[in-house]
């Protein structure tokens, strides 16, 4: 959804939440292979100049080839016409539940599309928005009742800018009802493999953990929670990192440290349940639309943040061209094609990809010093230096975060013996200590070679 204003304070404060127990819940049990997996976000109006599910498949191949794991789609319903932003619309305003947007084909073409996917080893997750629908959505005239009223008694959007959407009432039995069954009709018509939850914490939690077993009854499902609470962890698989992300971006206005961009790391695992995954990120469409493109944000340190998103805990998150060189701002509610073009930032994520396949260190979900260490960097403020740790093969990350090139030396006992750096044939005998030489910016990732 798009995340202005009054939405973004709470969001803010979710990420402080703690669960009412006093500790993170129990998390469901995630995927085995999650944990390995790369997700790659789709505005399927800005992907291909036709803008369909159809024209979008042909690209499935490419997807794969470049390790992509998870395809998640942008909301694929009809755009509510009723107080439309825009001449297309949002995406996030649904008119109905159960349809196609036409625009984007037909139900056949979604499902030829799921079943591409899964014969190339990839699931494909929708987008869901329970939170609010479009004011023409049949259900507002046939249930009224489902509709959250202000002091007048009258609909009112779920936050004042979204003036394209109605916010529901989950007070009302029947809407829950009404809502699991909509998920559920789309993995019997469509066999997805789950869903992105659109504002998943402004829907109440109760909510979710009765979905999710009705949901697994018809087909396991992965359940991704655009929040950050920690009380949310029990009915979903993963959250968005925001803490981090958002640290990254003051970072680079001075307003934060290496030392807090490792305390948010550490500090999650007493925030959140082991099993549980962060999707890690250096853009999404809320924030290239609305908050500036990686370039505006990040400047030259763009590719170093991408390489925390693979190196660090949780799952990263490749965005629609990003791989491209993305460099503009896509118009939210206009169409706006995507110019694929070759750029080296293609290498890059597929070279991260198999690193997250082939390394068992990346594979943990925790934060914990049993899977993270940081490394103390000689003075060197802005590099940023851990190990992840796997009783079959470590993996070290030192990451420059600065303008200037950095020679520094890296002490710890867990750095002994043979070491290669990533897709490099040479090898490095190590007594504990590493010097290693950075340029601005750069980065060094290095596997044990052989198993401990």
């Amino acid at each position: 959804m798009e995340i202005r204003g009054t939405l973004a304070l709470v969001l803010a404060l979710a990420g402080a939440a703690v669960s009412a127990a006093g500790g993170p819940p129990a998390a469901m049990p995630a995927r085995p292979d999650a944990g390995r997996q790369v997700i790659y976000e789709v505005n399927l109006r800005h992907f291909t100049p036709e803008g369909t599910l159809a024209a979008f498949a042909a690209h499935l191949p490419r997807l794969r080839e470049l390790g992509v794991d998870i395809v998640w789609l942008m909301p694929v319903h009809p755009i509510g016409q009723l107080n439309r932003k825009g001449g297309l619309g949002s995406p996030y305003s649904v008119r109905d539940y159960r349809a196609l947007n036409p625009d984007y084909g037909t139900m056949a073409d979604l499902r030829r599309l799921t079943g591409q996917a899964h014969a190339l080893g990839m699931s494909v997750i929708i987008d869901w928005v329970a939170n609010h629908c479009a004011w023409d959505n049949p259900i507002v005239t046939a249930h009224p009742e489902w509709l959250t009223k202000g002091a007048d008694g009258a609909p009112v959007p779920p936050v004042a800018d979204w003036s394209d959407v109605v916010d529901l009432d989950f007070g009302q039995p029947a809407l829950r009802d009404y809502m699991i069954e909509s998920m559920a009709h789309w993995l019997r018509e469509a066999d997805i493999d789950g869903f992105r939850c659109d504002v998943a914490g402004m829907v109440p939690t109760d909510f979710w953990q009765a979905a999710r077993p009705r949901l697994e009854a018809v087909k396991p499902v992965f359940m991704l929670a655009e929040w950050d609470s920690p009380d949310l962890a029990g009915p979903f698989d993963m959250s968005y990192a925001w803490n981090l992300y958002r640290a990254g971006n003051d970072y680079m206005q001075g307003r934060a440290s290496v030392d807090r961009l490792d305390s948010l790391v550490r500090s999650e695992t007493a925030r959140w349940p082991a099993g549980h995954l962060q999707m890690r990120f250096t853009t999404n469409h809320d924030e290239n639309s609305w908050n500036g493109t990686e370039d505006e944000r990040l400047g030259r340190a763009a590719d170093a943040f991408t390489v925390l998103t693979y190196a660090l805990p949780g799952m990263p998150l490749i965005y629609n061209g990003q791989e491209a060189g993305l460099a503009r701002r896509l118009a939210f509610f206009e169409k706006d094609s995507i110019a694929w073009v070759e750029h080296p930032r293609r290498a890059l994520f597929a070279s991260l990809n198999r690193l997250k396949h082939t390394s068992p260190a990346l594979w943990h979900r925790g934060t914990g010093p049993e899977s993270y260490r940081r490394l103390a960097t000689g003075g060197e403020r802005d590099v940023w230096a851990f190990l992840r740790l796997d009783a079959r093969q470590d993996l070290l990350a030192v990451v420059n975060l600065s303008p200037r090139a950095v020679e520094l030396t890296l002490r710890d006992a867990r750095l002994d013996g043979l070491w290669r750096q990533w897709e490099d044939a040479g090898q490095r005998e190590l007594d504990g200590t590493a010097t290693l030489r950075l340029p601005p910016w750069g980065w060094s990732l290095w596997r044990r070679a052989g198993s401990r």
